[in-house]
């Protein structure tokens, strides 16, 4: 279906259910899906507009958050759905992943403690979905599998061995790995798997609404151990958590999860191990594959987070069974410098963000486009009136708390990310190679160096693309 049509639809879908018309329809970036998401803005109502071109997958998302919603789990509700053209609405939890909590409140690696209770509040909740969930749970729709059985691990552990061994160029003897893969698989089978598991507990399918997690991206769930998601949260790469708020963790899940059933905790953190590994060597096959197949920079970049947890994994556990082949391999693996491939800039964009004063002008153009953005902050109050600010700049402190304390000023870049990620997104699609983003005030220093720092900082964390910030009033040149 072409990207007019399922925008048309969703559109439609957003008329019936509002009832009024989408004013603004803008897509929001692709994830490790394919997956198309929109965000759906009309004068009184919004939501998150999806096409999935993958009916089965659609089906099972649609069937089990009416699940969860019965149930009173923290998941988006279903607005309005057109199975038939792959469509849906949903509410909208906004743009703050616990990832991005993650990452915008810790210091020196340690989380925030306001983001340590969302983690603790989103682990508490684990056992609901795995537990609770599970019973009268629809498993005929569960796509691909309908269990975390042994061919669904092996899927996982080849992925691995093609599209991260191979390509990594790292030497093993196919069968003996094939022997040490039939161990494992053996090994955790014998966990048990007559629970609901997640699949894809992460970190960045945990948002954060309303002062609560709320979860989303589970339509991979399926039938499986306990042990794989909890596995899947407190070892995702690019979170990096402390070893010791991992363990930690752990606890506080055990504590949880014995309000629901008996365990053997001894039994239960020997086998979660096991789990963690399974669920690292799939990550690292996925990374491959999209990163060195499918040339998405992202990807790439999150190979030495998932190397650094190997590491980690070799040096403090001590597995249950023999798979000597296989620890060779990763161990080369860990021990190897990872160089990354280049991918070339033919088709990449890079977006070049200014900061200028109005009485010197813009600074022009010099990729020759000839296009993208001005945008005037001398709307916004001015720290420069103040004698206490004129020695400092936008990118100082004191400026930043001034101007943070304004509501018009965070109104003001939120719809400039709006503007600006609508150009990132079509100029991805279409190849485009620049886009240039201008923010000038009265002189320069204070209100355009903080937007102008502001966006490249967000189009950093938001995209793969290439960002090049330049404060034309202040002496020093500086890369991003």
């Amino acid at each position: 279906m072409e990207n007019s049509d399922h925008i048309e639809i969703l559109r439609a879908l957003f008329l019936n259910w509002a009832p009024e018309k989408g004013i603004e329809i803008l897509p929001l970036p692709q994830a490790g899906s394919y997956r198309q998401y929109y965000r759906i803005t009309g004068q009184q109502k919004h939501a998150i507009g999806v096409y999935s071109p993958d009916k089965s997958e659609t089906t099972a998302f649609l069937t089990f958050t009416n699940h969860f919603r019965q149930l009173g789990l923290q998941v988006p509700e279903i607005y309005a759905s057109d199975p038939e053209n792959d469509c849906y609405l949903i509410s909208d939890l906004g743009n703050m992943s616990l990832l991005d909590h993650l990452e915008l409140n810790r210091t020196g690696g340690i989380p925030s403690d306001e983001t340590y209770e969302f983690y603790r509040l989103a682990i508490a909740e684990l056992p609901r979905f795995q537990v609770d969930a599970c019973r009268d749970m629809n498993f005929s729709v569960c796509y691909p599998s309908g269990e975390f059985d042994g061919r669904a691990m092996r899927w996982d552990l080849n992925y691995f061995k093609y599209y991260f061994l191979r390509l990594l160029k790292i030497p093993f003897n196919e069968a003996a790995l094939e022997d040490d893969f039939d161990r494992l698989i053996i090994h955790l089978l014998q966990s048990g798997g007559n629970y609901f598991m997640y699949r894809d507990f992460q970190a960045r399918n945990i948002m954060v609404h309303e002062g609560k997690p709320w979860f989303i991206d589970y339509q991979g769930g399926r039938r499986g151990p306990l042990q794989y998601d909890l596995a899947s949260l407190l070892f995702q790469v690019k979170a990096s958590l402390p070893y010791s708020f991992r363990e930690e963790m752990l606890g506080w899940y055990l504590e949880n999860l014995k309000k629901y059933i008996s365990i053997d905790e001894k039994r239960f953190i020997d086998d979660y191990y096991g789990f963690v590994l399974i669920r690292l060597l799939q990550v690292m096959g996925a990374y491959g594959f999209r990163g060195y197949f499918e040339r998405r920079a992202h990807f790439l970049q999150s190979i030495p987070y998932a190397v650094e947890n190997l590491r980690w994994l070799l040096a403090n556990v001590k597995f249950r069974i023999e798979m000597p082949e296989l620890m060779k391999a990763l161990q080369q693996v860990a021990d190897t410098e990872i160089k990354l491939p280049y991918l070339p800039e033919t088709g990449s964009l890079t977006v070049t963000v200014n900061s200028f004063s109005f009485k010197n002008g813009p600074p022009p153009d010099y990729s020759g486009n000839g296009g993208g953005f001005i945008f005037d902050c001398r709307a916004l109050p001015n720290p420069g009136r103040y004698d206490h600010y004129k020695k400092f700049t936008g990118l100082d402190e004191s400026v930043i708390q001034y101007l943070e304390r304004e509501p018009v000023v965070i109104k003001f870049l939120q719809n400039v990310y709006k503007i600006v990620d609508q150009s990132i997104l079509e100029y991805q699609r279409r190849g485009f190679s620049h886009l240039q983003v201008n923010f000038g005030c009265t002189g320069g220093q204070h209100r355009s160096v903080y937007c102008a720092s502001r966006l490249a900082a967000y189009i950093d964390e938001n995209y793969s693309v290439k960002v090049i910030i330049s404060h034309n009033e202040m002496k020093n040149l500086m890369f991003k």
